[in-house]
């Protein structure tokens, strides 16, 4: 499919030239555009009336010396789209895309008589869309993109009778509503692109769309549309993108085998039903297959392997099942990304599967196979990501040696596997120099943290939640210069928490480097993450047996998101230096032996959201003001000795009440406070809440 940039460049060929003087007329047009700028970053030094405006920045004329391109995109250009620019009589292409204009779209330009390319995306415009009066007689307009602005109100639905030459329409990114029109169908016989995804569109996708006899992508994901796949669209033969995700679409997909020329097919997260159809293997051009978070069930057909020409396929969240050794992966030798998570399949992993030598991702977690791991794993020589997850795997040293031949993984997920086997040693273990994400979780593994972990010098992320490792944290764990998401929590682990885990330099300070993951990592269907900077800093050392006080140190870690100490054997007061712990959004000390008082310093976290000290033997008054007194009794019960308003022993009236020297605006951390508590407090309850209770 030609992209915008390649339709433009050839739209406007025929029309544009260097040469020409433009018109009095034309120069004051765009002078009143440009007094509508409140920013225009220099380019009032090019835009003169004392110059021709065919040499002014941005600007293109004809041959005949009239402007026929007004080019301005990714000039951070501020303020009004004057309707002035609707003047310019000969004007055929008006790019303004990438920039902060604000206000609305005039009509003066939807409805220009010359205006071919008309493209004002990635801006701020608001307000709705405007229908043309029934008598406008028929524009010229070829490509509209107006996409990934602020655009709101009902979508025009007559204004596309006028179009008859229309053949790009991008209106994506928006908070369109209203039902999808289909009138340009009938009007426009070279409509090729409709892309209206990321808006507010609800009702069922209309009759009609079959009418867009050269429709070649039909996108309107991420909306609220309803009902069964009309039986008219099986008929646009020409299409080869159909991309409607997350919606409430029902129904089967089996007439979607007619469209012979589909290369991408996109109708994951929503409620579609039945199999997926023997006559798939008809598809030859296919690429992309994606059908996760649906109803879909019963066993993938043998013909999914005539779809050679296959890259992703994605199939998780389903009620799928059956022997995956029905299906012949080797021939898909095109295939990048293999995603089947949350089925019913059965049986082994096929080893077919280890045929298709270009796959980069490969996830099968959460299915009923069984058995051990296949050494032609190793055949995948270009995978990067692999989830294995909570597939009655056995033999975890096997596993890991077989693993560690797949030289290029940076991230493995194979929790929920080998049930109460042993940790391997460290001689036993040698490899995963890239790997920067590691899942061991869930696993009831017994031993000590292995020395082997510390060869992994580039890991970012270590889970190692709900086992039974034993023992102290090792010194080494600092060496890892890049960790900042460390889950060692539901163990048996045990001695002081070490200085070691306080000097780690990404907890410390540093950003992490945007890297994305091959396929997004959920915690939960609504949590998904598909970048490691996504991720947040966590040190989380919940439910085990560290004892001793909570190093002054912990201060150090500055970068820190959310720190958990809960059910373990602490001792001691709560120290002064948490107050350094700036970002902190959750705080779990709970389930201790801490006493003393509550530290003024905690008032000064602002933007704590979840907080609990919960069961200690910590004494004299919670505070009434600031950021601590925005917490729920839960949050303190189970400390015999303190006091406050919201537990059950009051405080002496005497007292002096709990005031921050450093903040006396309870409002506003208030306000901050409720407004994380949505974004973390969700996270809370997906990685720590969930997990231990």
């Amino acid at each position: 499919m030609l992209s915008y940039g390649h339709v433009l460049v050839l739209l406007l060929l025929p029309f544009v030239s260097p040469a020409g003087s433009c018109t009095e007329q034309e120069m004051r047009s765009l002078l009143q555009f440009l007094a509508g700028l409140s920013q225009d970053i220099g380019l009032t030094a090019s835009w003169h009336n004392s110059t021709d405006c065919c040499s002014w920045e941005g600007i293109t004329c004809s041959r005949e010396g009239t402007v026929a391109e007004v080019s301005l995109a990714s000039r951070s250009l501020q303020g009004h789209i004057s309707p002035s620019l609707g003047d310019l009589t000969s004007l055929v292409c008006l790019n303004l895309s990438h920039n902060s204009l604000s206000g609305g779209l005039p009509l003066e330009l939807v409805s220009s008589s010359s205006i071919v390319v008309l493209d004002v995306s990635f801006n701020r415009l608001t307000g709705g869309l405007g229908e043309l009066p029934s008598s406008t007689p028929h524009r010229p307009l070829q490509v509209l993109n107006i996409s990934s602005n602020l655009f709101t109100g009902l979508f025009p639905s007559n204004t596309w009778e006028m179009m008859n030459n229309l053949i790009m329409l991008n209106a994506s990114n928006n908070s369109f509503t209203g039902p999808i029109p289909t009138s340009f169908c009938a009007s426009a016989p070279s409509f090729a692109v409709l892309e209206l995804s990321y808006n507010q569109f609800s009702g069922r996708i209309p009759l009609g769309l079959g009418n867009c006899s050269m429709l070649t992508l039909l996108s309107a994901g991420h909306n609220n549309l309803i009902g069964a796949l009309p039986d008219d669209i099986f008929d646009i033969t020409s299409l080869k993108h159909l991309w409607f995700p997350n919606n409430q679409l029902e129904g089967s997909i089996i007439g979607i085998t007619k469209l012979k020329n589909l290369v991408t097919i996109d109708l994951g997260e929503n409620r579609l039903n039945g199999s997926i159809p023997n006559s798939i293997g008809q598809l030859k051009t296919l690429e992309k297959l994606n059908l996760e978070y649906n109803n879909m069930f019963g066993e993938l057909p043998l013909t999914l392997g005539n779809c050679t020409k296959l890259m992703t396929m994605n199939l998780g969240s389903n009620n799928l099942s059956g022997d995956l050794d029905n299906v012949n992966f080797s021939t898909l030798g095109n295939l990048r990304s293999l995603d089947l998570i949350w089925n019913n399949f059965t049986g082994t992993v096929p080893e077919s599967i280890y045929s298709c030598r270009n796959l980069t991702a490969l996830r099968l977690s959460y299915n009923r196979f069984h058995g051990q791991l296949s050494e032609k794993i190793g055949n995948l020589k270009y995978l990067t990501f692999l989830s294995l997850v909570g597939i009655s795997l056995r033999n975890i040293t096997n596993a890991l040696q077989i693993l560690q031949n797949c030289r290029t993984l940076t991230t493995l997920f194979i929790g929920y596997n080998f049930i109460h086997e042993t940790m391997p040693k460290d001689d036993e273990i040698y490899g995963f120099e890239n790997l920067r994400v590691f899942s061991l979780n869930d696993c009831s593994l017994t031993g000590k943290i292995p020395h082997w972990l510390s060869k992994l010098t580039n890991l970012e992320m270590l889970f190692l939640y709900n086992n039974k490792l034993n023992g102290p944290v090792p010194y080494w764990i600092s060496s890892l210069n890049f960790l900042f998401h460390i889950d060692m929590s539901n163990n048996s682990l045990s001695g002081e928490i070490p200085l070691a885990l306080v000097e780690m330099p990404m907890l410390q300070t540093g950003n992490v480097a945007t890297k994305t993951f091959e396929l997004p990592i959920s915690r939960s269907h609504s949590l998904q993450y598909r970048i490691t900077s996504s991720f947040p800093k966590v040190l989380n050392l919940g439910i085990n047996n560290f004892t001793g006080m909570i190093p002054n140190e912990i201060g150090h870690l500055k970068a820190l998101l959310l720190l958990n100490l809960s059910s373990n054997r602490l001792s001691g007061k709560i120290p002064d230096s948490i107050y350094n712990l700036t970002n902190l959004q959750v705080l779990d000390l709970s389930r201790n032996n801490l006493n003393g008082t509550i530290p003024d310093a905690l008032n000064e976290l602002h933007f704590l959201s979840v907080f609990n000290i919960s069961n200690n033997d910590l004494e004299g008054s919670v505070p009434n003001v600031g950021q601590l007194s925005t917490f729920p009794s839960n949050s303190f019960e189970g400390n015999p000795r303190l006091c406050g308003p919201m537990l059950t022993q009051h405080c002496d009236t005497t007292e002096t009440p709990f005031v921050s020297t450093k903040h006396t605006n309870s409002m506003i951390v208030f306000m901050i406070s409720f407004g994380t508590f949505f974004g973390v407090g969700v996270l809370y309850d997906q990685i720590v809440l969930s997990r231990f209770f």
